[in-house]
């Protein structure tokens, strides 16, 4: 089964332009010695939403985590604006999944936020007051502002990762990965991450996110990755999000195709 690939997105002949935000070229990683990933190619356009989607196990996590040097690659190269990732980390904002926190560190909100100022500050420097002024604004743009004082461990689900949300925010960063930020939060949450999301897409940032709700895959997402381990798909939403894509990447899960099918008459009627 052919599935569509965009020049744009996926680089099958290895071109993988310096401008972009985010290029991988046969990038492969294994645990214990088992591919999770492998030979992925993509490149990212600039000032995009991408979601990022495919089954338990295709090694969604695991494409963020290796671009963020946080676990090894086999082999392959990852570019952020055309360095490495040492080199060029401080455009980079992430917001992990909450079940990988330690919600019960005894650190308030705002000291949470304020992290992501470290990296202005260099080593060895306080936070002052500029920076926990800019980790008050980020937490006002999350909703959540009245509860910087508030530890960590005190707050919703909903409202841990909008404290997330607003450390990523106040890195102040070009290009965002987002491993799951909608996953078990209340709906004023989901609908504040992606007016959120909207924000940085029109301020030219870049978001690339792992997803599972496939029904509101066309509504939150202009390009798209379908990952089973290799890259299934990639490319503008309208153009990938399709029936074969879809039965390509998810390999026939009943319960997901039906969702997946709803999902796609939902897009043709609107």
């Amino acid at each position: 089964m052919k599935s569509f690939v965009d020049k744009e997105t996926v680089a099958p002949d290895g071109e993988h332009p310096a401008e972009l935000p985010l290029t991988v070229h046969d990038l492969t990683v294994s645990y214990n010695q088992k591919p999770v990933i492998w030979d992925v190619e993509l490149n990212i356009p600039e000032g995009s939403l991408v979601g990022i989607v495919g089954p338990n196990g295709a090694g969604k996590s695991t494409l963020i985590k290796a671009c963020l040097n946080l676990i090894p690659a086999n082999s392959g190269k990852i570019e952020i604006y055309g360095k490495s990732y040492q080199e060029n980390r401080q455009l980079v904002g992430y917001v992990p999944q909450r079940e990988s926190v330690d919600w019960d560190f005894p650190v308030s909100a705002l000291d949470v936020v304020a992290m992501g100022t470290y990296r202005q500050l260099g080593w060895f420097k306080r936070v002052g007051k500029k920076q926990k002024q800019q980790a008050m604004e980020a937490l006002d743009r999350v909703g959540i502002s009245h509860l910087a004082k508030r530890q960590i461990s005190q707050l919703s689900g909903g409202q841990q990762q909008r404290v997330f949300l607003a450390r990523a925010l106040a890195q102040d960063a070009m290009l965002y990965f987002m491993d799951e930020p909608f996953s078990a939060v209340d709906a004023a949450t989901e609908e504040a991450i992606i007016v959120l999301l909207k924000e940085l897409r029109s301020r030219g940032r870049t978001c690339l996110v792992v997803h599972h709700d496939l029904a509101t895959v066309s509504k939150y997402f202009d390009h798209l990755v379908m990952l089973n381990m290799r890259v299934v798909a990639a490319g503008p939403t309208d153009e990938v999000f399709t029936e074969e894509n879809l039965r390509a990447t998810y390999g026939g899960k009943l319960s997901v195709l039906d969702a997946a099918a709803e999902a796609l008459k939902n897009v043709k009627h609107v």
